[in-house]
This record gives structure tokens, C-alpha cells and sequence, in this order.
């Protein structure tokens, strides 16, 4: 795991600026750094090292010379890949998975893609065709950032603030992308939150030649029921990929530990993976604390540490965390993120995490709706229509709700498990007059699957967006701001083929989720673990807003020049009065406002937006986290 960052085709003082793009992405690589410089490319890499300690450092180069590496992420199944290289005559300098992609490119060239089992962003560099070579892992994992200059250059980084440092780029808010962002609560655009810099999308990679550049798509996420396959041939499909991706994924040089909810997801990983440490936070009062539900199982919590957050921890740690998430982030568990990465940090590098799951295994109580809503949705087109006028009268009968949701097109209904603001109320909210349907940002997915089941759909659109744009980017961007490794064993490319074949009622049946999961977890959990409902990771947020210490603290940014230049401020206090007050709750509206207001604060507004960094980790911490790991595939629980 690793940080990134290159020009090509760019001149002028290239050294300069590659070392101040690394310094600001230092978090991500404390132990080592390296650069590359040629003619026409300049390649900065920061390493935490992890796979092959004393020779996994980059930029890496193939046995020619031709070809330098800068890669972030972690190939899991590097051995067996470096074993089928060798038979085809490759050789090799080390035992680290970098130098694996350099030989699969040789071998295979773009082809490599569809072979690799990781998470990953990574660049390189043919020198003898002055070409480009970057791509992302299908799922969208690990970042990659990319800026392309009027005069044909082109930087990349593993996050925005690297770009920020090259002195061609000028800061601009995309406006585009906080309309979209007031429905999605993340950055659901190509083109992120500053205008020119945009994402390398999940499974595509980009080539840059001759002062040009193209992405393409090598895999998109799907899924594929198959009723013909009977369940238990599902089941044990997919028990084995599991099994075989946890020991995968323990492939490591330092301890692995685990992250542990009360929920059957992380209490699954710990216990199939027998890792020794694992790292829990939660808050005061019951609703808000899974500390007091975790399972005392001892194949489960073994050597446990875990941390309560104080509210006044909290609302202090979120410039920080926005400082790190680089785009506004409306999702108020990445602060609870953000600690217990912090706690984990302090004895770990690397840790499992539960990720995945709920899109690939049909988790989210939502995916329910389509069944609940069958009734209403089952009726002529024209009786629907009336009924949703009727119901989007607002005289506040009970049932109105069931009604709307039920007479409106899936399509318009669901975009994610967020859906915060409507175009309406964005339009009237915004001063651009701005207010994008979510639709219009969904399209291209409903429309290649029209064939699968309301169920299937959903599920598709969370992969796509929901999983890369908010679930993904947090569990990342947290962790990385402590110097920590975050693998999620639950997306990997076997996992993900056996999961993708699962019918509805093998994932979503009567008031119970993950159907099919549930059913391999109890071997390994108590029923009162593997068949909890799903909980999320609860943050007070709307008992917080009705306190005068922290309500104070959005009215100041409500009155704020940036809440000026975007906003109605009118209907800000509107919003923040009715919450106050118990009419509404209006906290996810709010904190989705207030987040965006910190974040352009901290980049738009701050002479030094680094100061928000995280500081870095004390030397003798980072040495002791690097003792050899006792852990490997033996240990697993088949």
C-alpha cells in the first residue's frame, strides 16, 4: 500500500514539483520514498511497505530498464502469477507482487487486467514509446486522480492533493459535482469536486501518447442470476471463494488484525481468519454503542481493543477527516472511520475490514422495497400515476409515503443508499439554480439492466456508485491518513464471481438479508451474531444538532461567505430551525451542507489546507509495526 505521482510530457522543474507532490501524500508511505525522471516523465512513489520489505521499493524497473513502476495497492495472488510468468521465461529480482505487474504487462500488455486478484492503481511507464500505462481494480478500491494540461501534459496521483501542488493547475469548485453531491451525498461524477481534475473510473485503465489520452473500460460490474444452479452448489461456490480469498488476503510481512462490529460481516473475517488483534469505537448510549453487543465468542474477539468517542473528538476530528477525504464526504460514519483507523494504527499496518458485502450478498434492509412495494407496483401505469399526484400532496396522511415510493419508477426512485436532496429542493437551495434528477446520473446503469429484477438493479447501482463513491473512498482515504492498510476480503474477483449468480430470494427473503452468506457465517458464529440485522455504523448526529454546542456550530457556517456563495442562507435556517425545533428531521440534510462548508473552508478558504493533516506517526511506532506476521493460509477455518 502505497501513494503515487507522476507528469509526462511536462518540462520545467519536474524535481521540484514530483517532491512536493509526494510530501503532500507522505501519510500514505512512511517508510520509504523513490522517483524516476526521463525526458518526457517524471514518477514520485511513497511507500508503506508491507509484501517483501528490504526490496519491494519503487519506482520499479523491469530488466531492461524500459518499463518503471509506481504501484499502490496489493496483488494477492502475485505467486501464482510469478510462478506462471517464470515458466514462460520471465525472471525475477524479488518476492514483491510490484514486480509481478511489470512482467504480466509484458507478457500480456492490457489483457494483464482481467488476471489480477487485488485492489490496485497503478502507472507505467514504457520508456522506448514514451506511453502511459494507468488503471484502477475493478471495484474501485484503490484512487486514482488524473489532470490533463491545455498544452497535452498529464499528472496523476494516488489523491487530489498531490495534483494540487502542480503549479499549471488553478483551483476552481466544479459546481456540477455539489449538485450531484446534494442528492448522492459523495462525489458521483467523473469529473471530481475541482474543476480539470477527474477519477480514473473502476475497471478502466488510461493510456497517454504523444500528448493525447483515452480511458477505456476493461470490466463492469454485474450480476448474473442463475435460477438453473441449485443453492447448495451456490453455497459451497461460494464458502470456498471465501475461504480462499481470506487466505489471500493474510499474504502479508507485517500483522494483519480485523475491525469488529457486532454485525455478522467483520465477526465472519475474524473468525475465519484467526487474526490475534482487532479494533472496535463506538458512542454513548445504547442505540449508538455496538461495543456492548460485541460477541464474546473466543474465535472471535481475541486480543481487543476499542475506543468510545466523545462528541467533543468527534466534531474536532472532522477537518481533519475532510481534509484527508479530498472531496466533501456527507457520510457521518467516516468520522467514526476515521478513529478507529487511529486506534488501529497504533499496533497494526495492515487490517481486514468488511466492505463489499452488503452490495454482493443483497445486505441492505432497502433491498426489500421492491417486495413491500409489489402491491402498488403491480398496477396499470395510468392508476399509478394518480396515485403518485395524489400522494405528493402534502396534507400528511400516513401510508402517503408507501404510495409515492410504490407509483414511482424504480428508476427515479432509487439512486444508492443515499438520496438526500430531491432536483426540486436542490433547485431552490442553490444559488446556481442547479438541480440535477438523480436519473440523469443513473441512466447508463439502469439502462444495461433492464433484464434483471428490481432487486438485481439496485444492487447493480450501489456497485457502481454507492460502493465506489462513498463505502470505498472513506474506508481508503481513513485509513491511509494513519499510515494503515485496509483490505477488504469480501471483493475479490472469485468472491465476486460466485456472488454475482445468487437469485432474490437466495439474498433477500420475508424481513431477513444476506440469505445465502448467513447460512456459511452460522459455521462459524452464533445465530445471534450471523443473523443480526444490519445496524450500519450509527453516529448521534441528529441528537448532536439539537444541542446548542453543536447546532452553534453549522449556524456560523451557515453565515459563512462560502454558504453565501452557494446557498439560499434563508432556507439553510429554515432547515436548521425545524431540526432545532422537532418539527423535521433534517440531519442528514444538514450535515450534507455542513460537510461541503468544511471542506471548501479547508481548500478554498485556508492558506495552508495541510495544516488539516494528520501528524505523522512517531518513528519508533512505525518500526514496531513492522514485525513479521505469525499469521498465513493454514490458519484459516475451513
Amino acid at each position: 500500500m502505497c501513494g503515487i505521482c507522476g507528469l509526462v510530457g511536462q518540462s520545467g522543474k519536474r524535481e521540484q514539483i514530483i517532491h512536493q507532490m509526494m510530501e503532500a501524500i507522505l501519510h500514505r508511505g512512511p517508510d520509504g520514498e523513490g522517483t524516476f525522471f526521463d525526458e518526457r516523465a517524471a514518477l514520485g512513489f511513497r511507500r508503506l511497505a508491507i509484501v517483501d520489505l528490504d526490496h519491494g521499493d519503487q519506482p520499479m524497473f523491469n530488466e531492461t530498464g524500459d518499463l518503471v513502476l509506481v504501484f499502490n495497492g496489493e496483488i494477492y495472488n502475485f505467486k501464482e502469477l510469478r510462478q506462471e510468468l517464470m515458466q514462460k521465461g520471465h525472471t525475477f529480482a524479488n518476492q514483491s507482487d510490484s514486480e509481478v505487474l511489470l512482467h504480466a504487462y509484458e507478457e500480456f500488455g492490457t489483457d494483464m487486467l482481467s488476471r489480477l486478484r487485488g485492489m490496485f492503481g497503478f502507472a507505467i511507464w514504457d520508456r522506448k514509446k514514451s506511453r502511459l500505462f494507468m488503471a484502477r481494480d475493478p471495484f474501485g478500491i484503490k484512487p486514482v486522480y488524473y489532470c490533463p494540461a491545455a498544452d497535452g501534459s498529464l499528472a496523476f496521483a494516488s489523491e487530489i492533493k498531490s495534483l494540487l501542488k502542480v503549479p499549471s493547475y488553478k483551483k476552481e469548485v466544479n459546481e456540477a459535482a455539489l449538485d450531484v453531491y446534494l442528492t448522492f451525498q459523495y462525489s458521483a461524477l467523473e469529473e471530481t469536486f475541482f474543476k480539470g481534475i477527474y477519477k480514473l473510473l473502476p475497471g478502466h485503465f488510461l493510456i497517454w501518447e504523444d500528448g493525447k489520452y483515452r480511458t477505456q473500460a476493461y470490466e463492469i460490474l454485474g450480476l448474473t442470476p442463475d435460477p438453473a444452479i441449485p443453492s447448495e452448489e451456490k453455497r459451497r461456490r461460494l464458502k470456498e471463494a471465501l475461504t480462499d480469498s481470506v487466505a489471500m488476503h493474510l499474504r502479508s510481512d507485517v500483522e494483519v488484525g480485523t475491525f469488529l462490529s457486532s454485525g455478522v460481516d467483520s465477526s465472519y473475517l475474524a473468525a475465519v481468519s484467526d487474526v490475534q488483534k482487532s479494533f472496535s469505537v463506538g458512542f454513548d448510549g445504547d442505540h449508538y454503542n455496538e461495543l456492548k453487543d460485541l460477541a464474546d465468542d473466543p474465535n472471535v474477539k481475541k486480543d481487543h481493543h476499542e475506543k468510545k468517542i466523545t462528541p467533543e473528538e468527534y466534531w474536532e476530528a472532522i477537518p481533519r477527516a475532510m481534509y484527508h477525504m479530498d472531496e466533501p464526504l456527507a457520510d457521518a460514519s467516516c468520522i467514526a472511520l476515521y478513529f478507529v483507523d487511529q486506534l488501529a494504527s497504533e499496533y497494526v499496518k495492515v487490517v481486514f475490514s468488511g466492505e463489499g458485502s452488503d452490495e454482493l450478498f443483497g445486505g441492505y434492509p432497502i433491498y426489500h422495497e421492491p417486495l413491500s412495494l409489489r402491491p402498488v407496483d403491480a398496477l396499470p401505469g395510468g392508476i399509478k400515476k394518480q396515485l403518485r399526484r395524489w400522494a405528493e400532496k402534502g396534507d400528511g396522511r400516513r401510508g402517503k409515503n408507501f404510495i409515492r415510493r410504490g407509483a414511482t419508477p424504480l428508476e427515479e426512485r432509487f439512486c444508492g443508499n443515499a438520496n438526500i436532496f430531491t432536483a426540486e429542493e436542490k433547485h431552490a437551495l442553490l444559488r446556481s439554480g442547479r438541480g440535477t434528477p438523480s436519473s440523469e446520473i443513473t441512466k447508463e446503469v439502469y439502462d444495461r439492466n433492464r433484464s434483471l429484477g428490481p432487486v438485481e438493479r439496485m444492487q447493480e447501482i450501489d456497485l457502481n456508485f454507492w460502493l465506489p463513491g462513498d463505502i470505498l473512498l472513506k474506508a481508503d482515504k481513513m485509513s491511509m491518513a494513519h499510515s494503515l492498510e485496509s483490505r477488504v476480503p469480501f471483493l475479490d474477483r472469485e468472491v465476486y464471481k460466485a456472488a454475482r449468480i445468487l437469485t432474490t430470494d437466495e439474498k433477500v427473503k420475508g424481513d431477513q438479508t444476506k440469505i445465502l452468506f448467513r447460512g456459511i457465517a452460522q459455521e462459524v458464529l452464533p445465530p445471534s451474531t450471523a443473523l443480526k440485522p444490519k445496524l450500519g455504523f450509527p453516529v448521534p448526529i441528529r441528537v448532536w444538532l439539537r444541542q446548542p454546542e453543536y447546532y452553534t456550530r453549522l449556524q456560523e457556517a451557515f453565515a459563512g461567505e462560502g454558504a453565501k456563495r452557494f446557498f439560499n442562507t434563508e432556507l439553510l435556517e429554515k432547515l436548521l430551525q425545524a431540526h432545532i425545533s422537532g418539527v423535521k428531521d433534517n440531519s442528514r440534510k444538514l450535515w450534507t451542507i455542513y460537510a461541503f462548508l468544511v471542506w471548501y473552508q479547508i481548500y478554498f478558504e485556508s492558506a495552508d489546507p495541510g495544516a488539516y493533516a494528520v501528524p505523522p506517526k512517531p518513528l519508533a511506532m512505525l518500526q514496531a509495526r513492522n514485525r513479521k506476521t505469525n499469521l498465513s493460509p493454514q490458519n484459516i477455518r475451513r
